[in-house]
């Protein structure tokens, strides 16, 4: 008799969904206007046009940059927009906050691609386990656009699941 060992995990029908591998490549840049301030408390626009006419722009290219201000000074919205304006021949991705709003847009972008046919009725473990960080949002997210659509819904790995939805049989 020839022992065999049995994969049930393959076995079981279950898609996992592991969120790091829609993780969008490329470098994340913080872009703080601070050092920009006058005495880090206001942004005069002579000063910050002159800035804006002289910066380097394309170390930005194909970049992923969130803007933001590390100090509590209050800056003027057009001063991110006049930013925006500039970057945006170059960075691959700007958004208004810091790198953990970028990363949630990001993951966003991702999530709202994704083929949701191939989920669709099926058993679904949205891995937990990831090299690189995910944000909760992200996991917050596809739950709301996988609930929809799959038979169930569990978080971790294939062989230790907690499960988060099981859509209800109607007869």
């Amino acid at each position: 008799m020839e022992n065999t060992i049995e994969n049930k995990v393959a076995q079981s029908g279950l898609i996992q969904l592991d969120l790091e591998t829609i993780r969008i490549p490329g470098e994340r840049i913080f872009f703080d206007i601070k050092p920009l301030l006058f005495m880090d408390l206001v942004l005069k626009e002579k000063d910050f046009r002159a800035f804006l006419s002289d910066h380097p722009w394309n170390q930005y290219q194909g970049k992923h940059v969130a803007i933001s201000c590390s100090s509590d000074a209050i800056i003027p919205t057009w001063a991110f927009m006049l930013l925006s304006a500039q970057m945006s021949p170059f960075a691959a991705t700007i958004v208004h906050g810091n790198l953990e709003d970028l990363e949630k847009e990001l993951f966003a972008k991702s999530l709202f691609a994704l083929n949701l046919d191939t989920y669709k009725d099926g058993r679904v473990v949205v891995k937990g386990c990831s090299k690189e960080s995910v944000p909760t949002d992200s996991y917050v997210k596809l739950t709301t656009l996988l609930q929809p659509i799959v038979k169930s819904l569990f978080f971790g790995e294939p062989c230790s699941t907690v499960p988060i939805y099981k859509k209800k049989i109607t007869t």
